[in-house]
């Protein structure tokens, strides 16, 4: 009762705010004062907007008592980006029944289309319920929630249009179509609502609220947390005791699985999809606790997708070593687009992965070929081995953490536009096709500088496979793929075979792009005898304008974990503490 009360006093304290913004500006003379006050508070919501013009007119319409209330904008600007993800998801569905019958790739892309505004309207969904469901400073204590989600849906977008071939003429034509008449549209809206949540602490003091919001976002915090034992709300009691019990050596022998997965018939099914599919049947939505798969010693040869449906997942193997999941699909000589070539693809949130492999062994001649492909909110891998070539891990979207894996690759082979963090680490650059270079990152972030979307490699080990001779193959940190692409190594060690440069531009048509916007940036790297070294020396850099070089350790705590995957201020706060794996939320090295 108390906490409501306190919330009934907030909100008129910001009734009574804006009230007093009110009377300031209807004593100008020869206007309207509705209108006048609408264009008052509609400047302070567009503020922060990379498109103005469009967010005034998103949110045209608003008039009388909502104009007062933020919370009206930001349920306008979503409303808006859910329309129009709408239109993308019908036209897509149209095209299939246009050109499905006329090419089987052309099919494929646009199913993929389909499917990738599924996933978008999922998330504005999330955002829909929230701005819906909360008051106003609840919204804003879940900020970090909805900069994630409205960052996945332009990554969706992203990985709808590039999906077609742009050398096929029909595709083309297609992609164009589709991008003029709805994607485009969707993107620029979707920016729009973003750009205001990024700039709600202003919007809510503009609006009056003079309060000190941190406390508040604080109180909303501990409501979550079970005080006695650290874990947030939506960890069940069963859960937490399953995960406490997996720090404990000997673990294995003390968690019991729901179903295992064995090739020799031990287990109640022979194959993952088998054990997937049960799972979707049979296992009632919503359940509190942890669905436990355990994947005994094999290599199992399948194509496996954890579907959306699987939340609260655990997934474990007898190693990496022993328990393998394998494929060989690629772009390359089979012409799979990489959303759908993974030997391994997780959509579900909350989704752990222990002491396993997923590999792509289709070898460099196979281009684009991805050994583990996620999506997955708030999800995990730990103790797992991650192996491939060119695009081995595409971390497509929202929250993902690594820990204690081995990822090796050559071209880009951890890319994608999501917020990842890998920590402790091993990084292992391979040799590639003679005429290619490497770059171990390459970050998609695209249309909007407010988007939390980037990889940040962390406390990690960079090294080489034995068979890559440094001097015949050049090797790099990463190159920005998209327009705002966003990459950090700090804190980790960088092998001597990282060329001077460490940044490589991305070039598209003879020409070398992305290099401004971009932010690129190194913090406390050494090289393996723990100096400095050549390898993470950046006296030799790129001299981009988007390359920050050795950033500030106040500039670096943006990217711990605390701050960049928002692990201790979300909706499912401490995330990563109550996953119980091994992470460390600030800097691995104390000042």
């Amino acid at each position: 009762m108390s906490g409501k009360i306190i919330i009934s006093v907030i909100s008129l304290i910001l009734v009574v705010g804006v009230a007093i913004g009110v009377v300031v500006t209807v004593h100008k003379k020869g206007e309207d004062p509705e209108i006048q006050t609408h264009h008052r508070f509609l400047r302070v919501i567009c503020q922060n907007a990379e498109d103005q013009k469009l967010c005034h007119e998103t949110l045209s319409s608003i008039r009388g008592a909502d104009a007062s209330d933020p919370k009206t904008y930001i349920a306008a600007a979503v409303k808006a980006a859910t329309d129009n993800v709408i239109k993308a998801f019908n036209m897509s569905d149209r095209l299939i029944v246009e050109y499905g019958d006329k090419d089987r790739h052309t099919k494929m892309v646009l199913a993929g289309c389909k499917e990738m505004m599924e996933f978008a309207l999922d998330s504005l969904d999330l955002s829909t319920t929230v701005v819906r469901d909360k008051n106003i400073l609840s919204v804003h204590a879940q900020h970090a929630d909805l900069k994630n989600w409205l960052s996945a849906v332009i990554s969706y977008k992203q990985a709808c249009m590039e999906g077609f071939d742009d050398e096929n003429e029909v595709e083309k034509k297609i992609k164009d179509q589709l991008h003029a008449q709805t994607i485009d549209r969707a993107t620029k809206v979707t920016v729009v609502a973003l750009d205001i949540v990024s700039d709600l602490s202003n919007i809510l003091q503009e609006f009056g609220l003079k309060l000190d919001l941190k406390p508040a976002s604080r109180r909303l915090l501990s409501e979550e947390i079970d005080n006695e034992q650290g874990f947030p709300a939506w960890v069940s009691a069963t859960d937490r005791k399953l995960l406490a019990q997996m720090q404990r050596k000997g673990w294995r022998s003390k968690i019991k699985p729901n179903v295992v997965v064995a090739q020799d018939g031990t287990g109640q099914f022979k194959t993952i999809m088998d054990a997937l599919n049960a799972y979707r049947k049979d296992y009632p939505k919503g359940i509190e606790g942890r669905y436990i798969i355990y994947v005994k010693a094999g290599v199992y040869k399948e194509h496996v997708v954890v579907h959306k449906d699987c939340r609260n997942l655990l997934m474990y193997g007898d190693g990496p070593q022993k328990t393998v999941i394998t494929g060989s699909l690629n772009k390359g000589i089979l012409k799979v687009e990489i959303v759908d070539n993974a030997s391994f693809g997780n959509d579900a949130e909350r989704f752990i992965a222990r002491d396993m492999t997923f590999e792509n062994t289709a070898g460099p001649d196979g281009n684009q070929a991805v050994a583990l492909r996620n999506l997955g909110d708030m999800s995990a891998f730990v103790g797992c081995e991650i192996k491939g070539y060119q695009d081995t891990l595409y971390a497509q979207s929202n929250r993902q953490f690594y820990s204690n894996c081995v990822i090796s690759g050559t071209i880009d082979f951890i890319f994608g536009m999501s917020s990842t963090l890998i920590q402790d680490s091993k990084i292992i650059v391979r040799k590639p096709k003679s005429n290619q270079f490497n770059a171990i990152t390459a970050d998609g972030t695209v249309d909007s500088q407010h988007t939390n979307t980037g990889i940040v490699i962390q406390g990690c080990e960079i090294v080489t496979d034995e068979d890559l001779v440094k001097s015949q193959i050049r090797s790099y940190l990463g190159r920005p793929w998209k327009a705002y692409s966003r990459m950090v190594f700090m804190e980790s060690t960088i092998g001597d075979f990282i060329h001077p440069d460490g940044w490589t531009p991305w070039i598209k048509d003879g020409i070398e792009i992305n290099m401004d916007l971009c932010y690129i940036a190194e913090y406390a790297n050494t090289g393996p005898s723990g100096n400095i070294g050549p390898g993470a020396d950046v006296s030799k850099r790129i001299k981009w304008k988007g390359y920050r070089g050795l950033i500030s350790r106040d500039e670096a705590e943006r990217f711990t974990a605390a701050n960049w995957l928002k692990a201790e201020n979300t909706s499912a706060a401490t995330w990563l503490k109550a996953l119980h794996v091994p992470n460390y939320l600030n800097f691995k090295v104390r000042s």
